[in-house]
Protein backbone atom coordinates (compact mmCIF):
# COMPACT_ATOMS: atom_id res chain seq x y z
CA UNK A 1 0.00 0.00 0.00
CA UNK A 2 1.33 3.42 -0.96
CA UNK A 3 0.93 6.79 0.73
CA UNK A 4 2.03 8.71 3.77
CA UNK A 5 1.42 7.16 7.17
CA UNK A 6 1.67 8.95 10.51
CA UNK A 7 4.02 6.78 12.59
CA UNK A 8 4.92 7.29 16.25
CA UNK A 9 8.42 6.04 17.09
CA UNK A 10 8.94 5.35 20.80
CA UNK A 11 12.66 4.74 21.30
CA UNK A 12 15.11 6.07 23.88
CA UNK A 13 18.29 5.19 21.94
CA UNK A 14 19.06 8.40 19.99
CA UNK A 15 21.01 6.76 17.15
CA UNK A 16 18.38 4.11 16.49
CA UNK A 17 15.56 6.65 16.72
CA UNK A 18 17.33 8.89 14.21
CA UNK A 19 17.89 5.97 11.80
CA UNK A 20 14.25 4.93 12.01
CA UNK A 21 13.00 8.47 11.40
CA UNK A 22 15.27 8.98 8.40
CA UNK A 23 14.31 5.64 6.86
CA UNK A 24 10.59 6.24 7.35
CA UNK A 25 10.87 9.70 5.79
CA UNK A 26 12.62 8.17 2.78
CA UNK A 27 9.67 5.77 2.49
CA UNK A 28 7.34 8.77 2.30
CA UNK A 29 5.94 8.53 5.83
CA UNK A 30 5.63 11.13 8.60
CA UNK A 31 7.41 9.93 11.76
CA UNK A 32 7.25 11.59 15.18
CA UNK A 33 9.63 10.61 18.00
CA UNK A 34 8.80 10.01 21.67
CA UNK A 35 11.68 9.46 24.11
CA UNK A 36 9.97 7.78 27.06
CA UNK A 37 6.90 5.82 28.06
CA UNK A 38 4.90 8.69 29.51
CA UNK A 39 5.38 10.85 26.42
CA UNK A 40 4.41 7.87 24.26
CA UNK A 41 1.21 7.34 26.23
CA UNK A 42 0.23 10.99 25.92
CA UNK A 43 0.96 11.22 22.20
CA UNK A 44 -0.62 7.84 21.51
CA UNK A 45 -3.88 8.92 23.11
CA UNK A 46 -4.00 12.52 21.88
CA UNK A 47 -3.12 12.27 18.20
CA UNK A 48 -4.26 10.13 15.27
CA UNK A 49 -1.65 7.55 14.17
CA UNK A 50 -1.47 4.88 11.52
CA UNK A 51 1.19 2.86 13.35
CA UNK A 52 3.21 2.90 16.58
CA UNK A 53 6.74 1.48 16.84
CA UNK A 54 7.15 0.84 20.57
CA UNK A 55 10.38 -0.07 22.32
CA UNK A 56 10.02 -2.23 25.43
CA UNK A 57 12.83 -0.89 27.63
CA UNK A 58 11.88 2.75 28.16
CA UNK A 59 12.40 5.38 30.88
CA UNK A 60 9.46 6.27 33.16
CA UNK A 61 7.12 3.55 31.83
CA UNK A 62 7.99 0.37 29.95
CA UNK A 63 6.54 -0.57 26.58
CA UNK A 64 4.32 -3.34 27.95
CA UNK A 65 2.56 -0.91 30.29
CA UNK A 66 2.28 1.73 27.55
CA UNK A 67 0.72 -0.79 25.19
CA UNK A 68 -1.72 -2.04 27.81
CA UNK A 69 -2.74 1.51 28.76
CA UNK A 70 -3.28 2.53 25.12
CA UNK A 71 -5.51 -0.46 24.48
CA UNK A 72 -7.51 0.17 27.66
CA UNK A 73 -8.10 3.77 26.56
CA UNK A 74 -9.55 2.58 23.24
CA UNK A 75 -6.56 3.19 20.94
CA UNK A 76 -6.74 0.61 18.14
CA UNK A 77 -3.68 1.80 16.19
CA UNK A 78 -1.43 -1.11 15.11
CA UNK A 79 1.56 -1.47 17.46
CA UNK A 80 4.88 -3.14 16.61
CA UNK A 81 7.02 -3.75 19.68
CA UNK A 82 10.81 -3.45 19.41
CA UNK A 83 13.02 -5.20 21.94
CA UNK A 84 16.37 -6.85 22.55
CA UNK A 85 14.59 -9.56 24.54
CA UNK A 86 14.32 -12.69 22.41
CA UNK A 87 12.74 -15.08 24.92
CA UNK A 88 9.35 -16.53 24.03
CA UNK A 89 7.91 -15.39 27.38
CA UNK A 90 8.72 -11.74 26.58
CA UNK A 91 7.18 -12.04 23.12
CA UNK A 92 4.07 -13.59 24.63
CA UNK A 93 3.85 -10.77 27.17
CA UNK A 94 4.13 -8.18 24.42
CA UNK A 95 1.38 -9.74 22.33
CA UNK A 96 -0.81 -10.25 25.39
CA UNK A 97 -0.46 -6.56 26.23
CA UNK A 98 -2.07 -5.71 22.90
CA UNK A 99 0.79 -5.50 20.41
CA UNK A 100 0.14 -6.59 16.83
CA UNK A 101 3.70 -7.66 16.03
CA UNK A 102 7.05 -8.13 17.76
CA UNK A 103 10.49 -7.44 16.25
CA UNK A 104 13.67 -8.49 18.05
CA UNK A 105 16.77 -6.28 18.03
CA UNK A 106 19.02 -6.19 16.15
CA UNK A 107 16.76 -6.11 13.10
CA UNK A 108 17.27 -5.03 9.52
CA UNK A 109 15.45 -1.97 8.24
CA UNK A 110 14.31 -4.07 5.31
CA UNK A 111 12.55 -6.52 7.62
CA UNK A 112 10.98 -3.69 9.62
CA UNK A 113 9.69 -2.03 6.44
CA UNK A 114 7.97 -5.27 5.48
CA UNK A 115 6.39 -5.57 8.94
CA UNK A 116 5.20 -1.96 8.74
CA UNK A 117 3.66 -2.48 5.30
CA UNK A 118 1.86 -5.58 6.53
CA UNK A 119 0.34 -3.75 9.49
CA UNK A 120 -0.71 -0.76 7.38
CA UNK A 121 -2.45 -3.08 4.92
CA UNK A 122 -4.39 -4.67 7.77
CA UNK A 123 -5.25 -1.41 9.48
CA UNK A 124 -8.83 -0.26 8.94
CA UNK A 125 -7.77 3.23 9.93
CA UNK A 126 -5.36 3.62 7.02
CA UNK A 127 -7.30 5.32 4.24
CA UNK A 128 -7.47 3.65 0.83
CA UNK A 129 -5.62 5.50 -1.89
CA UNK A 130 -8.80 6.07 -3.92
CA UNK A 131 -11.90 7.01 -1.96
CA UNK A 132 -15.44 7.77 -3.10
CA UNK A 133 -18.16 9.60 -1.19
CA UNK A 134 -21.27 11.26 -2.59
CA UNK A 135 -20.41 12.35 -6.13
CA UNK A 136 -16.75 12.87 -5.20
CA UNK A 137 -13.74 10.67 -5.87
CA UNK A 138 -10.30 11.47 -4.45
CA UNK A 139 -7.14 9.75 -5.66
CA UNK A 140 -4.34 10.44 -3.19
CA UNK A 141 -1.62 8.89 -5.34
CA UNK A 142 -2.50 11.22 -8.23
CA UNK A 143 -3.39 14.12 -5.90
CA UNK A 144 -6.69 14.47 -7.73
CA UNK A 145 -10.23 15.31 -6.65
CA UNK A 146 -13.12 14.72 -9.04
CA UNK A 147 -16.72 15.80 -8.64
CA UNK A 148 -19.29 14.08 -10.84
CA UNK A 149 -16.38 13.01 -13.04
CA UNK A 150 -14.98 16.53 -13.48
CA UNK A 151 -11.61 17.40 -12.00
CA UNK A 152 -11.67 19.93 -9.14
CA UNK A 153 -8.57 21.91 -8.23
CA UNK A 154 -7.36 21.09 -4.72
CA UNK A 155 -4.34 22.46 -2.90
CA UNK A 156 -1.75 20.21 -1.21
CA UNK A 157 -2.90 21.44 2.22
CA UNK A 158 -6.54 20.72 1.43
CA UNK A 159 -5.58 17.26 0.20
CA UNK A 160 -3.60 16.48 3.38
CA UNK A 161 -6.47 17.75 5.51
CA UNK A 162 -8.96 15.59 3.63
CA UNK A 163 -6.72 12.54 3.98
CA UNK A 164 -6.40 13.03 7.75
CA UNK A 165 -10.17 13.38 8.13
CA UNK A 166 -10.91 10.35 5.97
CA UNK A 167 -8.31 8.27 7.80
CA UNK A 168 -10.15 9.07 11.03
CA UNK A 169 -13.66 8.86 9.59
CA UNK A 170 -16.29 9.21 12.29
CA UNK A 171 -13.79 10.47 14.89
CA UNK A 172 -13.79 14.05 16.14
CA UNK A 173 -10.41 15.71 15.59
CA UNK A 174 -9.51 18.92 17.38
CA UNK A 175 -8.00 21.81 15.47
CA UNK A 176 -4.69 21.12 17.22
CA UNK A 177 -4.77 17.50 16.03
CA UNK A 178 -5.54 18.62 12.49
CA UNK A 179 -2.65 21.08 12.55
CA UNK A 180 -0.22 18.40 13.74
CA UNK A 181 -1.44 15.86 11.19
CA UNK A 182 -1.95 18.04 8.11
CA UNK A 183 0.73 20.72 8.60
CA UNK A 184 3.27 18.97 10.85
CA UNK A 185 4.89 19.53 14.22
CA UNK A 186 6.18 22.99 15.04
CA UNK A 187 4.23 24.80 12.31
CA UNK A 188 2.65 28.07 13.46
CA UNK A 189 -0.94 27.68 12.24
CA UNK A 190 -3.90 29.34 13.96
CA UNK A 191 -7.31 27.78 14.59
CA UNK A 192 -8.78 30.37 12.23
CA UNK A 193 -6.50 29.11 9.44
CA UNK A 194 -7.84 25.59 10.00
CA UNK A 195 -11.42 26.89 9.78
CA UNK A 196 -10.56 28.68 6.53
CA UNK A 197 -9.15 25.49 5.00
CA UNK A 198 -12.24 23.54 6.09
CA UNK A 199 -14.48 26.23 4.57
CA UNK A 200 -12.59 26.03 1.26
CA UNK A 201 -12.65 22.24 1.27
CA UNK A 202 -16.40 22.16 1.91
CA UNK A 203 -16.98 24.27 -1.20
CA UNK A 204 -15.25 21.54 -3.21
CA UNK A 205 -16.76 18.37 -1.71
CA UNK A 206 -20.17 19.26 -0.26
CA UNK A 207 -23.42 19.37 -2.27
CA UNK A 208 -24.23 22.57 -0.35
CA UNK A 209 -21.22 24.11 1.43
CA UNK A 210 -23.37 25.83 4.04
CA UNK A 211 -25.17 22.59 4.90
CA UNK A 212 -22.33 20.03 5.14
CA UNK A 213 -23.09 16.32 4.99
CA UNK A 214 -19.51 15.02 5.05
CA UNK A 215 -17.13 17.44 6.77
CA UNK A 216 -19.01 18.17 9.98
CA UNK A 217 -18.19 20.67 12.69
CA UNK A 218 -18.54 19.70 16.36
CA UNK A 219 -19.10 22.80 18.46
CA UNK A 220 -16.32 23.47 20.94
CA UNK A 221 -14.28 20.48 19.76
CA UNK A 222 -13.31 20.38 16.09
CA UNK A 223 -14.31 18.46 12.98
CA UNK A 224 -15.13 14.95 11.85
CA UNK A 225 -15.74 13.28 8.50
CA UNK A 226 -19.00 11.31 8.32
CA UNK A 227 -20.30 8.96 5.65
CA UNK A 228 -23.32 10.02 3.66
CA UNK A 229 -26.56 8.96 5.36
Amino acid sequence: MNGMARILIVEDEPDLAFSLQEDLRRQGHAPVHAVDGLQALQLGRDRPWDLILLDVMLPKMDGYDVCTALRKSGVSTPIIMLTARAHEAEKELGLDSGADDYVTKPFSLRELRARIRAQLRRSERYVERRVQFGDCEVDFDRAELRRAGARVEITPTELRLLEVLLRNRGRVLTRAQLIDAAWGDGVAITDRAVDTQVFNLRKKIEPVAGEPRFLLGVRGLGYRFADEN
